[in-house]
């Protein structure tokens, strides 16, 4: 039988796999569920934003 604590850590691992592309990152939702519960690391997860995408400028055709 696994121990919670070793369970707490792996969905805590979990969710901030899942939170990679998101407002905090990797390290803040592994950080924020293992401290406030796997629980509350999934509301988190889920009321976030996704990271805006850089926008990537295009250079004017040089066609002269």
């Amino acid at each position: 039988m696994l121990d919670p604590l070793l369970l707490n850590f792996l969905a805590s691992i979990t969710i901030a796999l899942l939170g990679i592309n998101r407002k905090m990152g990797f390290w803040g939702y592994f950080f924020s569920s293992l401290l406030l519960g796997p629980l509350m690391g999934i509301l988190l997860l889920l009321v976030s934003s996704s990271k805006p995408r850089p926008q990537v400028k295009k250079e004017p055709n040089k066609n002269n």
